[in-house]
């Protein structure tokens, strides 16, 4: 009896034992998946971001050309504020509001027109400055600008002679100053910068 009652007991550990078995190999199996999930989560996190990056260009201000006015040779143009400025074949002419007349020759071998450059005359007081002069050696002149000591840039007008002619002249008035005088550029339509003139002192 006794004999019966250990191989029944037998019989149960080893029924328990291989019911067990499933479970235990099945909760194995969940925790190995569960660390598989972890490591790719890991090392999707530590992987270099592969998107290619975004460069935004910032778009060129479009150039500012000022257009130039044709005239005839001898043409008065008012200028302003009693300024009045003319072209010959022989250079630019300009008078104040004293009437007395400046001339500035192209044909007297001061200017080599051969390359770009440009010139400046400037005359005023205390209502302000009138600012002028020539710009040679281009007939793709874009416009002539000033840049005064705190930074800021004026445009000038500009006139020439019929026939596409490779000089002309600039003028342009600007506030009065407290001394010396403001850079003078030259520019192409490309918005090349072809000559140009630093500030200075007087």
């Amino acid at each position: 009896m006794m004999k019966k009652k250990y191989l029944s007991a037998v019989v149960a550990v080893m029924a328990a034992a291989t019911l067990a078995a499933p479970a235990s190999a099945t909760a194995g199996t969940m925790t190995t998946g569960t660390a598989t999930v972890a490591d790719a989560a890991r090392s999707s996190a530590a992987a270099p971001d592969t998107a290619p990056e975004t460069r935004t260009t910032p778009s060129k201000a479009p150039v500012q050309n000022t257009p130039v006015r044709t005239v005839r040779p001898g043409e008065r143009v008012d200028a302003g504020q009693g300024w009045t400025v003319w072209l010959t074949k022989q250079g630019k002419y300009w008078s104040g509001p004293d009437g007395y007349e400046n001339f500035r020759s192209v044909v007297d071998g001061n200017i080599d027109r051969s390359q770009p450059g440009v010139s400046h005359q400037s005359e005023g007081g205390e209502s302000g400055v009138f600012h002028s002069g020539l710009y040679y050696g281009t007939r793709a002149a874009g416009r002539v600008e000033l840049t005064g000591a705190d930074g800021r840039k004026t445009l000038a007008t500009l006139v020439a002679l019929p026939g596409r002619s490779d000089w002309g002249v600039w003028y342009v008035h600007t506030a009065p100053t407290q001394g010396g005088s403001p850079a003078v550029a030259l520019y192409d339509r490309s918005g090349k910068l072809l000559a140009d003139l630093p500030a200075w002192d007087f």
